[in-house]
């Protein structure tokens, strides 16, 4: 590229005498011949000397313009766009300029400098290359999804449909945000838009004196033994009886749910031919999948035969897509990494923080969400840092590495001085990775704050009683507090009936069926636009659920140890 720069360059350092020597007329066809045949590249050799200013070269602009376009299309961008601009500084008033102007601008746009392109563009005053600059601009803007971005284009063209309508489009992907959501109604009405287009319509909702509720999850049946030990599917066996015992409950409330359990045997052949059943076609709700490899048919199936589905345990917001029946029961990643960076904003005595991940997609999605969120929010983040097996002493070495000690030899000052710190944020459940930076701020002994995850607390890694000592508090949306009255009661219902204490799943279960089968009975089959009404739903174990304008869970408590029990901190 610098190369050809310098060729440019050098043309206007070779003397005139050279060029009155050259047939300008023969030189500038077989040039552009050469162009037509797509030789670009001999193309601008053979324009090269037609470029320089001369009496008798009536071809300069020509050979600029057709020179300049040779190198942007081999990809030589700065070539292309130095040339063009040589070209507008040179001659100013050459009656091709919006030609020069049109390739400019998109030689910016290309390179996303929108603000650059968009000025150039504008200054275009020929009304026939308006369909070419239009198209123009819809490629390079509607992939744009950043919202100040294209408020401040707007700012800038107020009356540019294609900003306007890219602007939509990107209000369209934060309809968790009150802002957003009433603007965007605003503009559809200001540019005459389908509604239904970016608020996803439902059929109108049916009420029913029974709701069929059909639970597609691998229980294994023919593969359970009949000892009382742990099995391998227990978490969906756990689920599965939470549900049970909560359609138990609602019947007594005149909610009545006809609960059917549908065994997938961890077999996508097996779920197709389920979905072939009138039985299913019936359904008002699904429920599942289990594993990523059978959401695909559901998902389909829900979609083709509009019925409502929840994910009760997947976090991935790819598991919903973009039907408009599909529901996570859990937060996403994306909402739990953007309410974490607004807790770590308020709740960090200093305005800054570190971030650790692991090496899974999930880690990377959740450690970069919160970072857009928490600078948004005006913190300063230090680093972002992913960590591996080998990379694990890296933790140590960014939190805890000493430079002073006591007379003990107990460090007492470290690299990244004490106090200096606001927060942590682990993005990882593996507990190599959570227990070093939990040792390593333990270390410090200072008042930096970690957040980390409600799954902490079912691993072996650490004793509960360890974390009232420690400055961590957890994202829980799926937490029981121990002072709740609801808890106790489902305990000991659980017991009675099934002669041990619930798990995790087993109120999980029981808690997502009475959320949905209250949903039923309030909003009806199509519950979406109900819970489009309301912010905040009321929990029954848990601190509740927020899906206004959303099909994942939009509340996340946050909770501390103190005294070996769950406090709540927040709930966002």
């Amino acid at each position: 590229m610098i190369h050809k720069k310098l060729i440019v360059c050098l043309a206007f350092l070779i003397p005139v005498t050279v060029f009155a020597q050259v047939n300008y007329n023969q030189q500038f066809f077989n040039a552009k011949q050469l162009f037509r045949e797509g030789k670009y590249n001999l193309a601008m050799e053979g324009f090269k000397p037609l470029i320089p200013y001369a009496a008798n070269n009536q071809y300069s602009e020509y050979a600029s313009f057709y020179y300049a376009l040779a190198a942007h299309n081999q990809g030589y961008m700065a070539v292309a766009k130095d040339m063009f601009n040589q070209l507008k500084s040179l001659h100013p008033n050459w009656d091709k300029m919006d030609e020069v102007n049109f390739w400019l601008g998109k030689i910016y746009l290309d390179g996303k400098d929108y603000f650059q392109g968009l000025k150039i563009l504008s200054s275009i005053k020929d009304k026939k290359m308006e369909k070419e600059i239009n198209a123009l601009k819809t490629k390079a803007l509607m992939p744009i999804t950043d919202i100040e971005t294209l408020k401040m284009m707007r700012e800038e063209y107020p009356k540019d449909e294609i900003i306007g309508k890219a602007l939509v489009g990107a209000l369209a992907k934060d309809m968790a945000n009150k802002d957003s959501r009433t603007m965007l109604e605003s503009m559809i009405t200001q540019y005459n838009l389908k509604r239904s287009d970016y608020f996803p319509e439902t059929p109108k909702t049916i009420y029913k004196d029974t709701y069929a509720v059909s639970v597609l999850l691998p229980f294994m049946v023919n593969t359970l033994d009949p000892t009382p030990g742990r099995k391998r599917n227990q978490i969906v066996l756990d689920f599965y009886e939470g549900m049970k015992l909560a359609a138990d409950t609602l019947a007594k409330q005149n909610i009545k749910i006809s609960l059917r359990a549908y065994d997938t045997d961890r077999s996508v052949e097996k779920i197709k031919t389920l979905l072939k059943t009138d039985e299913l076609k019936n359904s008002d709700l699904l429920v599942g999948p289990f594993f990523p490899e059978e959401n695909k048919p559901i998902q389909d199936f829900s979609l083709e035969n509009k019925i409502n589905v929840f994910n009760p345990f997947s976090n991935n917001s790819d598991v919903i897509g973009t039907n408009p029946y599909a529901f996570l029961y859990q937060p996403s990643i994306e909402t739990m990494g953007k309410k974490s960076g607004e807790f770590m904003a308020s709740h960090a005595r200093k305005k800054n923080c570190i971030v650790f991940y692991g090496t899974s997609r999930r880690d990377s999605l959740l450690a970069a969400t919160f970072v857009d969120k928490a600078r948004e929010k005006g913190l300063k983040v230090l680093g972002s840092h992913r960590i591996t097996k080998e990379t694990l002493p890296k933790i140590v070495s960014t939190l805890a590495t000493a430079t002073e000690y006591d007379e003990y030899k107990y460090a007492k000052q470290f690299t990244l001085r004490k106090d200096s710190l606001g927060g942590v944020f682990v993005a990882s459940d593996d507990a190599l990775i959570y227990t070093k930076v939990l040792g390593a701020v333990d270390t410090r002994g200072d008042t930096v704050t970690v957040l980390g995850s409600e799954d902490w607390l079912e691993q072996t890694a650490l004793e509960l009683d360890k974390y009232s000592a420690l400055p961590v508090a957890f994202i829980a949306p799926n937490i029981s507090l121990p002072n709740n009255p609801h808890l106790a009661a489902f305990i000991r219902k659980f017991i009675k009936v099934h002669g041990r204490t619930p798990s995790l799943y087993s109120k999980m279960g029981y808690e997502f069926m009475l959320f949905t089968g209250n949903q039923l009975k309030k909003n009806g089959a199509y519950f979406q636009d109900g819970m489009n009404k309301e912010k905040a739903i009321n929990g029954y174990l848990t601190q509740g659920f927020n899906y206004q304008f959303s099909r994942d869970n939009q509340l996340i408590p946050f909770i501390r140890f103190k005294n070996g029990g769950a406090v709540l901190v927040d709930k966002r």
